[in-house]
């Protein structure tokens, strides 16, 4: 066997807590945190050292054979322990401290336990794939065997039950992280159980070595793959809710973009368009370059369309929100076409507008206050989405409605 899969499998939990290791630097005191890292780190040590080629490297640079065998029941072992901590940390309560101890110090003595057996027992011949049962009936070594396993077994049925019967109570993002990792650790079971049953068969003089050599580690890498995911899951769900909500609300304000258009290309008042950047960046482009274009028009925005126009919305639809949607979508067109055409508002302004003396770029009325905020900008897009404001709504008489806003 060559450990390919091994080896794979390794890399990919290592480049995860590569990912997470600036994290854990700038916070090394969190423990949830350095749970997470010590999962991936161990999970990605017990294949490493399970690789048949890796066990060869082991055993003949140390000189002791099958010295492999007991670190990487122990890195298994520890791997069991770190999972456990991490649903505990997930967990929370009051007595998060104490059980973590405790759950820290019955490996511990575990691992203490896997290297004096096997200190005590003699295993002279080199396996590299089934020492589990063809050491099955040997003393001590035996024992050792059948101590890492039943841990590992204790282990991941705990881990199963706690996280199956969390999932059931949470939501979202960590449910479904609670869901695969649960289902990871009943992959692992089956690792240890299938061993199990090939020392047991060992013992009662019958050979099912296959199970420990194909079924459990096909189990194993199922399971490690499961757990990781269900690890990263809710780390990642809130960062990918966040871009679907920025990426719905930067198609949402694309109406209000269009309209101001033509403003910011002509006074170059759109900074580039990042590429390749995430949603929430490209969000913060479309904001600033609304914003942008708002600054620019602050002059040229008719206070007293703005009140016309929201008293009418609102007269009609009793929803403040939606009125004054209405009233900045009317005063923003209308501010568009003024500052693109300044004669023509002269013009309006001189047959009885709504300033009458008014000049371009003067205020028209008291001025209108703060920009629209993010969610606001939402709703005079989604005014603009459904008709655009005309621009005779510069005389709309008071009481009246603006097309596509009732």
């Amino acid at each position: 066997m060559n450990g390919l899969i091994n080896y794979v499998s390794c890399g990919v939990l290592w480049l995860c807590l590569v990912v997470k290791a600036p994290d854990l630097l700038r916070h090394r005191r969190d423990p949830y945190l350095g749970a997470i890292c010590a999962v991936l780190g161990l999970a990605g040590l017990c294949f490493l050292l399970g690789a048949p080629p890796t066990v060869g490297a082991v055993n003949r640079l140390s000189g002791v054979p099958n010295l492999a065998a007991p670190l990487t029941y122990a890195a298994i072992t520890g791997y069991c322990a770190a999972s456990q901590v991490l649903i505990v940390r997930w967990r929370g309560g009051p007595r998060v401290d104490r059980t973590v101890r405790r759950w820290t110090l019955a490996y511990a003595a575990v691992v203490l336990g896997i290297g004096g057996l096997f200190a005590l027992g003699d295993a002279p011949v080199e396996r590299r794939t089934d020492l589990d049962t063809y050491y099955a009936t040997t003393p001590f070594i035996a024992q050792m065997i059948v101590l890492y396993l039943v841990a590992h077994l204790t282990a991941v049925t705990v881990t199963t039950f706690s996280a199956l019967r969390w999932a059931r109570r949470v939501r979202g993002g960590l449910r479904a992280g609670l869901t695969l990792l649960g289902a990871g650790a009943l992959c692992g079971a089956g690792y240890s159980t299938a061993k199990l049953v090939a020392v047991g068969a060992r013992w009662s003089g019958r050979d099912w070595s296959a199970l420990g050599t194909t079924v459990s580690p096909a189990a194993a890498g199922l399971g490690a793959l499961l757990t990781v995911v269900g690890v990263l899951v809710p780390l990642v769900a809130p960062r990918v809710t966040e871009w679907r909500r920025a990426g719905r609300t930067y198609a949402r304000l694309g109406p209000l973009e269009r309209v101001l258009d033509d403003l910011l290309t002509r006074r170059a008042l759109r900074l580039p368009r990042p590429r390749f950047a995430s949603p929430a960046t490209r969000l913060m482009w479309r904001q600033t370059s609304i914003h942008n274009a708002l600054g620019h028009l602050d002059a040229y925005l008719d206070r007293d369309l703005y009140d016309r126009t929201r008293a009418g919305v609102l007269a009609a639809t009793d929803d403040p929100e939606r009125a004054e949607a209405a009233a900045w979508a009317a005063v923003i067109t209308e501010a568009v076409r003024r500052e693109a055409d300044p004669a023509s508002a002269v013009a309006a302004t001189a047959d009885g507008g709504s300033s009458p003396g008014a000049f371009p770029g003067s205020p028209v009325g008291p001025p209108l206050g703060p920009a629209p905020g993010p969610d606001a900008l939402g709703r005079i897009a989604d005014v603009l989405a459904v008709a655009a404001p005309a621009p005779a709504l510069a005389a709309v008489p008071s009481g009246t409605t603006t097309a596509g806003t009732a």
